[in-house]
Parts: C-alpha cells; structure tokens; sequence
C-alpha cells in the first residue's frame, strides 16, 4: 500500500470514526482502523463489534494495499500535521510509513486479515430524507436510557409506515414521541426497527457533513440496520448491530386527560427554569410549578443552596383550578433546547400523573414530551 491524500480530507474521515472505534476493549485490534488504498480512493473502517463505519477520501493511489494502524494516535497525528500532503506507505511487518512536509512517522500495524469483515449491504428498503432523520434525532434522542440494566431502552423506536416517519424514545422517566409525514416510495408494510443510542449519535455526526435535501438510504437484515448516508463515490456507511427485544407499548402512558393547560414562551421558560434551577437539590434537580389564575410560579428549594422563585404571566390567562406539580429540570430542558421557537403547550391532569409538552409552532410533527411528576 502506497498513496497520497490530502490532510484535510484524511483528517475528517478519521474524525467521523472517533466516535465508532473501540477505546477499551480485550480485542486489541479494535482500536485500529482499517485503511485500504485501492483506485483513487483511501477507505477508512473502524468497528466495535456493534456498530462499524465505512467512509472514504480522494487519493493519489501508487500501490493498491491495506493495513490497520492505531485510530486515536493516527488522528491525534493527522490533526497536527501541517496544511500539506500526507503520504502513507506499507513497511514490513505491517508498520505504516508517514510522511508530511517535514513530519515522519512511523507507526506500528497490524495484520488486516485479523480485522472484523463487516456484513454486506442488503437491498435498500427506504431513502429516508436527510433534514428529517436528523431532525427526529435531535428530538428523541435524550430521552433513550443510558442504563444497561434496561437494554431495549437504550435504543429508541424508529417507526416505518408508507406515509409518515416515527420516532420514539424513553427512559422510564420521560418520553419523547414525533411523527413526521413522509412519503416512501415501495414501502407497503410498517416497519419497526430499535436504534442503539450510539447508533443515533453517529448517524447524527454524519448527517451534519451533508445537505439537507439529500436522502439517506435504509436497509436491514435479519442482524444489522444500515445507514447509507451521501452520495457516491463519498458516500459514508454506518453498520448497527440490531438489538432484539420488546420495547414498552408506549402507546398506553401517551396522556389523554390532559386537560389543564397554560401556553407559554419557548425561550420565556426555558431561561426562568435555568435560573430557579440554580438552587435546587444537586441530586433531585427538582423544580416546582405552581399554577394559580393568571400566572405560573416556577420555584425551587434546597438546605445546601437556599431558595428561588420566579413569576409567568401567560399570553392566555390560565383559569382551571390551582395546580402544584414537581419536575426534574434538567428534563423540561432537554425538551425545550429541542423544541422549536415560539408558544409551547404544557398540559396537565392532576399532580400525581404524567405532564405533557407540546410545541405549538411545529404541530404538524406531531411531537410530544410525556414526563413523570415527582413528590415535592
């Protein structure tokens, strides 16, 4: 293997598999990337067993070859070098040659016949647009759960039906549910497919390196959901191990009794929940909203910090009877940096059941926060 590439094409491609490569692991092979020089193209693969990357640069291509070289000390490299070409070379014993202006390295490799084979691409079963995937992320994505105790919850929900795109995530506290109207052309079943949370992050990364206009090719098999994200010839892959499982019927805790309502300000909130938060109990996060005629009172308390409390006025006088609910604000503001601009519908039952937010300036997504009131 023998080639030329560009510093700063490498160096992107080698960023977007940070997120993918294995930092602790017994497989020592698995903190290595795979690059393979063949054509005019330089392929990068990093893998962790449960989700691979596939992606490529423009290169100069002497010798057609590959070899595995450590993933973090080859970017941490490239990130440095300066704004020049950067040529790769194939020694004996799998040690890689580096060369750029007046920079030479030489790393120790590993034998790529050792390197995990990904699975081979299925059929494509739908192009998904880029804007909407990425949008669904961003508002689901928070709410999966990061305890591996309650694995099915560490993947959201995406759902597939021949007009509309859903997501769905929680973590038994809260949930976050958004349905975007889509057409997907040859699709006549609904599909239901779990998304690991790393999986969503890294598709995530790669969305952001495309326009939004372009679409985003879905497939699956029996193991493993594909994300064919850009156009050829710098199309970028990401491979996810399908998790297996029943995630709750989600359906069955959406409220529909929710018939105290106050509307209020998206940014108006938000910046009155941060600054009453700043007293609450470090571990609870708990905050107070009191609901009286014609106004919300955000409040919070703790022995360590002391006391706060701040007034709303709603656009829309609030005239149902009184209400003193607790949330987690740490909840209510992950909802609220994810929520679009302008009037955001919060809706309640009584205080011992679940609140619902809704963002009145994008209903036609459909998107909802159901978040679980805690004791005051």
């Amino acid at each position: 293997m023998e080639l030329t590439v560009k510093k700063y094409d490498l160096q992107r491609e080698l960023e977007l598999a940070q997120g993918v490569v294995e930092r602790k692991t017994t497989i020592p092979i698995l903190s290595n990337v795979l690059v393979e020089a063949k054509g005019d193209r330089l392929g990068i693969t990093a893998t962790d067993l449960e989700l691979g990357i596939k992606t490529s640069c423009p290169a100069k291509v002497k010798k057609d070859g590959a070899s595995t070289v450590p993933a973090r000390r080859l970017y941490e490299i490239i990130r440095l070098l300066p704004d020049a070409e950067v040529h790769l070379k194939e020694l004996e014993n799998h040690w890689v040659e580096l060369r750029c202006a007046r920079a030479h390295f030489k790393l120790v490799g590993m034998a790529k016949d050792n390197y995990p084979v990904l699975p081979v691409v299925p059929h494509t079963l739908v192009k998904i647009p880029a804007s909407i995937l990425s949008r669904l992320i961003s508002k689901t994505e928070f709410s999966v759960s990061v305890e591996e105790s309650r694995y099915t919850l560490n993947a959201a929900l995406m759902i597939l039906k021949p007009d509309s795109l859903t997501m769905v995530a929680t973590d038994g506290h809260r949930l976050a549910h958004v349905e975007n109207p889509v057409r997907f052309e040859g699709l006549t079943a609904e599909v239901r497919v779990l998304v690991p949370k790393k999986a969503m992050t890294e598709v995530a990364r790669l969305l952001k390196e495309v326009e939004a206009d372009s679409l985003v090719e879905f497939a699956r098999n029996d193991s493993h959901l594909f994300f064919n994200v850009g156009a050829e010839p710098s199309a970028r892959l990401l491979i996810a191990r399908l998790l297996t499982g029943q995630f709750p019927n989600y359906e069955a805790v959406l409220p529909r009794e929710n018939n105290r309502i106050v509307v209020l300000d998206r940014d108006t909130v938000a910046a009155a929940i941060r600054r009453v938060a700043l007293v609450a109990d470090p571990r609870s996060h708990a905050i107070r909203l009191q609901l009286d005629k014609e106004k919300l009172e955000i409040s919070a308390s703790s022995s360590e910090y002391g006391e706060a409390k701040e007034e709303l006025i709603p656009p829309k006088a609030y005239t149902d009877e009184p209400l003193a609910i607790g949330f987690n604000a740490d909840y209510l503001l992950d909802f609220l940096g994810a929520a679009a601009e302008g009037p955001i519908s919060f809706e309640f039952k009584d205080d011992q059941s679940a609140g619902q937010m809704r963002p009145l300036a994008e209903e036609e997504l459909k998107y909802r926060y159901i978040i679980m009131p805690m004791r005051l």
